[in-house]
C-alpha cells in the first residue's frame, strides 16, 4: 500500500491543491511513483492542471485521477509508491475518513487571521477524533512578505502546533507555472524554485520520518535534487 499524505482545511483556496501537486513533482522527480487523487469532484481542479502537464509534455509524468471518495481512491492505488489526497474545502465524516487514512496531513493556511483561526479549529477538530499531532502540520501558503510569514508561525509555534519550514510567497511565477501545468518548484526563477523545495521536501520528510524502513517511500532522499530538474 502506498504512503499516504493528505491536504486538508476548511476553507478553499489556501493552498491544498498547489501543495499536493508540488509535492507530487518533486517526489516523482526523485524516482517514487506518485498518485495524486483528486477528491473534489466538481471542481477538478489537479484533474485539469494534470492534462495541460501533459500538453506542454513535461517530465516527470504525474498521474492524478478524481476520486469521490479516500477508500476508492486507495483501493485503486496499491501501485503507487505515494499517494497525494487533494480534499474539498470542508471538514465533515468523508474528511475524516481522509485524516485516518494518512500518515501526514498538511493543513495549508494564509497567514491571515480568517485562515488561521479556522485552520486551528480544523487541527483541534482532527485531534478529537484521535489523530495525533505528530502528524500534522501547518504550511504557511500566500505569504506576501517575510515578516507576516514570521509572524504567522510564531503566533502558531507558541501554541505548540508543528510548521512545514519555509513559506510559500504569493509571486506571479508560481501562478505561471501552475497555470502551464508546472509545479512550485519549476518555475522560470531558481529563487522561487528553491523556496517551493524548502517546503516540498520537509512535507516528504515528515512522512518518511513516520515510516520504517522497508517502506518504499523511505529509500529515496528527498534533498539536493534541483540538479535533476530538467533543462528549459
Amino acid at each position: 500500500m502506498p504512503v499516504v499524505i493528505a491536504f486538508i482545511s476548511q476553507k478553499g483556496g489556501v493552498g491544498k491543491s498547489t501543495l499536493a501537486r508540488s509535492v507530487g513533482v518533486v517526489a516523482a522527480r526523485a524516482g517514487h511513483k506518485v498518485k495524486i487523487a483528486d477528491l473534489d469532484c466538481l471542481q477538478q481542479t489537479l484533474v485539469r492542471w494534470t492534462q495541460t502537464r501533459d500538453t506542454y509534455g513535461l517530465s516527470p509524468a504525474v498521474t492524478v485521477e478524481p476520486y469521490a471518495d479516500a477508500e476508492r481512491a486507495c483501493a485503486a492505488s496499491a501501485g503507487a509508491d505515494l499517494l497525494l489526497l487533494d480534499t474539498p474545502g470542508k471538514v465533515n465524516d468523508p474528511m475524516m475518513d481522509v485524516a485516518r487514512r494518512a500518515s501526514l496531513l498538511v493543513l495549508p493556511t494564509s497567514p491571515s487571521l480568517d485562515d488561521l483561526y479556522p485552520s486551528v479549529m480544523v487541527h483541534e477538530a482532527l485531534q478529537n477524533v484521535g489523530i495525533g499531532r505528530d502528524r500534522l502540520a501547518f504550511a504557511l501558503c500566500r505569504v506576501l512578505s517575510e515578516e507576516e510569514g514570521e509572524s504567522a508561525r510564531s503566533f502558531l509555534v507558541a501554541q505548540g502546533y508543528s510548521v512545514v519550514s519555509g513559506e510559500l510567497y504569493e509571486q506571479r511565477g508560481y501562478r505561471d507555472a501552475l497555470n502551464t501545468g508546472r509545479g512550485l518548484t519549476e518555475t522560470q526563477d531558481e529563487h522561487l524554485n528553491a523556496l517551493a523545495e524548502r517546503v516540498m521536501n520537509d512535507v516528504l520528510e515528515r512522512v518518511c520520518a513516520h515510516r520504517d524502513n522497508t517502506s518504499p517511500i523511505a529509500a529515496l532522499s528527498f534533498r539536493n535534487i534541483r540538479s535533476a530538474r530538467p533543462a528549459r
